[in-house]
């Protein structure tokens, strides 16, 4: 399953445009998660190709990056995968409630 539409990869910005951003102020654009697990992955920027920037809440709590392709390949029990929240509506980090 495709992760992110075209739509949305034209309004995330590209890597490192944000960097100069303090953290609470960077824009997250999508969230991606497991329905199975409690992993969570919230997208700032996209190279375009495969390689996000973003924050990430897993075991632990960071900012990082991670690999949409890796994301898609991932397959939990009875088939499911990664899924992105269609009812996400973008905010500012500082206003990520979750």
């Amino acid at each position: 399953m495709k992760l992110l539409t075209k739509e949305l990869i034209a309004k995330i910005p590209k890597m490192y445009e944000t960097e100069h951003l303090e953290p609470e102020d960077k824009m997250i654009h999508a969230k991606l998660f497991t329905p199975w697990t409690t992993w969570t992955w919230y997208i700032i920027e996209f190279d375009e190709v495969d390689q996000c920037f973003g924050f990430v809440k897993g075991h632990e709590s960071e900012f990082g990056y991670f690999s949409i392709r890796e994301l898609e390949a991932i397959t939990g029990p009875y088939g499911l995968g990664v899924e992105r929240d269609r009812y996400f509506i973008p905010c500012r980090f500082s206003e990520l409630k979750d």
